[in-house]
């Protein structure tokens, strides 16, 4: 597995010469806008370094979306089509613009005022990507559909006293507020508790440093990382954010690829409140918002602590003008405790050796969540994925002394809704290389028989999956089920097929059904492993432009031609739900919740690849008395 330049993010003068090349050809009119400027990956293989850049334009005038391909290497626009029927994501700076047009309604002013809100200059009307709920007046229009909140009294938390029942819906397109959906008024709640301004705070922290007086063990060539065996490019894309490519393994001096690109492809939040207008609550934060173009700078001591070598990033407005994200990308080492250890009773003596963990991690602010994207690198060959979130729970109001149906009294007047965080991870595979092939391992109990006569018996079914629909899957604790992506074509000492093994973590399944407006759009929930052959064009498992989408588009729709998977060029989907009912604890901010899996060899190596773990004598293993 060769690093390749043509892999590195876009620089701020890419993106300066495919919005030039755009607007003097005139591809889009004044009305027009950037959704997406970011790079066009190349197709695999070491020898391909076209340098290519993907853009998305949206055009009020005409209402059309717009995809375009442009050659930065021959400095030209190589491709360009009208999207029928689909619209572009909801950029930043249209949150601005919907909040300006609902604010200076005078219908929408006279709502605020019913409410005893008549400073409007404290008031946040967030606009949320409208979804598809069959509303006619919505229909093929650019929507946005507003949720609105008080900012308390500290200034620091604008979702501080939820503003219930008030719904402006925007027409971005044409600048208007076409409606306000008001359910009624239920009384703003008290003020909220300062976040950032303690009254007062521990005394009983010690100082804590973390110091590598020889620095890092890890190497950086541009966006390549060299660290212990493993070999990583580093690459953003402006929808997914970080995103990790050609990832291998050096075992015995040659290093063995193991994935050829692994991203967080999709991540919707369906909202479980079906009152007023708290059923239009969810957010496709990838394919409707843009996890990229959320990426937050980081700050040492802060967000990231030890030795940090940072990734800088640009990112682009809707003008398509270049926006520096300094310290996007951090990376670091971690001590992880104790990774292989063995006892000798007889003579009182313990073999050792300390783990330590590569982590590449960004973040993402979207609106009141604040998500961090953690990927680790073990030394015994495991890839660890793993999402923090934190931030304020989505906050409603409520009528004093009413118990929430479909959430919690987090606060005085405040019910936060139960939700879900579904996550999509897309993993174009390549262990050992590029022919690979599926397979499911499941347990069973052997009945209590003459051939289990001590009922203790435990028998292990493989499964190797055929076709792409086989490969719809979901977890299943009875039989401890777990998947393998494994090179049939490749046998390691033990004359074993090579593989990596997918190991579920925290998980759930949806409780929307799948016919409801958010279901149909976010088909791919319903089941927790998917399996296609590679295909360029199939990067997101809700489509392309799940914005206002009616649904059916994605995985669901592509998965419909059944084709073959074993022994071939493969992608893996893992769909991770984070199920959330939130608790008093998590106001006025919520502590970080994790949420993660592994993928683990399996039979990749020959034996335990971290025998030869130095540790801090620099022998291969400690030998102590204890």
């Amino acid at each position: 597995m060769v690093y390749n330049p043509a892999l590195a993010p876009l620089t701020r003068e890419e993106i300066e010469t495919v919005v030039s090349l755009v607007k003097s050809r005139s591809l889009i009119d004044d009305t027009g806008w950037f959704e997406t400027i970011t790079l066009d990956e190349p197709e695999p293989g070491p020898t391909n370094n076209d340098r290519n850049a993907y853009v998305c334009c949206y055009e009020r005038s005409s209402n059309t979306t717009f995809q375009g391909l442009v050659s930065l290497s021959k400095n030209s626009v190589e491709e360009w089509r009208n999207v029928p029927g689909v619209q572009a994501r909801i950029v930043p700076d249209e949150f601005t613009y919907a909040q300006e047009i609902a604010k200076a309604d005078p219908d929408f002013q006279a709502a605020c005022a019913k409410r005893g809100i008549t400073d409007l200059s404290d008031l946040l009307v967030e606009a949320w990507a409208a979804g598809n709920f069959g509303v006619e007046e919505e229909e093929g229009e650019r929507i946005a559909f507003g949720h609105c909140w008080l900012q308390n009294d500290a200034g620091d938390n604008p979702y501080g006293r939820p503003v219930a029942n008030l719904h402006p819906v925007v027409d971005l397109r044409r600048g208007k507020l076409i409606r306000i959906d008001d359910y009624g008024v239920v009384p703003i709640p008290p003020d909220t508790k300062s976040i950032s301004k303690q009254t007062t705070a521990r005394q009983d922290l010690k100082e804590l440093n973390i110091i590598q007086p020889d620095g890092p063990s890890f190497e950086v060539d541009g966006q390549e990382v060299r660290w212990q065996k493993w070999h990583v490019q580093v690459g953003f894309d402006l929808r997914e954010g970080l995103v990790l490519h050609n990832i291998g393994y050096e075992d015995q001096g040659t290093l063995r690829p193991i994935m050829r690109r692994a991203s967080m492809a999709e991540m919707v939040v369906p909202y479980g409140d079906p009152t007023g207008g708290n059923f239009r609550r969810n957010a496709f934060d990838t394919g409707e918002y843009g996890i990229g173009q959320a990426t937050s700078p980081l700050t040492l001591g802060c967000d990231c602590l030890g030795h940090i070598y940072y990734f800088d990033l640009w990112s682009h407005d809707w003008n398509g003008e270049p926006v520096f994200v300094k310290n996007a990308v951090c990376m670091h080492e971690e001590d992880y405790g104790m990774l292989w250890k063995y006892t000798d009773p007889r003579r009182d003596q313990s073999s050792v050796t300390r783990s330590r963990r590569l982590v590449i991690s960004s973040v993402a602010t979207i609106g009141n969540y604040i998500y961090g994207f953690f990927w680790y690198f073990y030394q015994d060959g495991t890839i660890g994925t793993e999402v923090k979130a934190t931030g304020v729970p989505l906050p409603s109001a409520i009528e004093q002394g009413r118990t929430p149906e479909y959430g919690t009294l987090v606060a005085p007047g405040i019910d936060s809704h139960i939700h879900q965080h579904v996550f999509s991870f897309r993993f174009d595979m390549a262990v050992d290389g590029t022919k690979n092939s599926l397979a499911e391992m499941n347990f069973e109990a052997v009945p209590w028989d003459d051939k289990n006569p001590h009922g203790n018996a435990i028998l292990t079914k493989q499964t190797i999956f055929e076709t792409e629909q086989e490969a719809q899957r979901e977890m299943n604790l009875p039989s401890a089920r777990y998947w393998k992506v494994i090179n049939e074509n490749k046998l390691n000492g033990l004359g074993q097929p090579t593989g990596y093994k997918l190991v579920p973590g925290t998980n759930a399944l949806p409780f929307l059904h799948p016919d409801s407006p958010v279901g149909k759009r976010a088909g791919f929930m319903f089941k927790h492993l998917w399996c296609t052959p590679y295909e360029k064009n199939e990067r997101f498992p809700a489509g392309w432009f799940p914005n206002q989408h009616a649904g059916g588009d994605g995985l669901p729709s592509w998965t419909e031609a059944n084709r073959s998977i074993r022994n071939e060029d493969i992608v893996v989907w893992y769909t991770m739900n984070y199920h959330h009912l939130p608790r008093p604890e998590d106001w006025p901010v919520q502590p970080t919740v994790y949420a993660g899996f592994h993928w683990m060899p399996f039979g990749f190596f020959d034996e335990n690849p971290a025998m030869d773990v130095p540790v801090s004598g620099g022998h291969a293993a400690s030998v102590c008395c204890e």
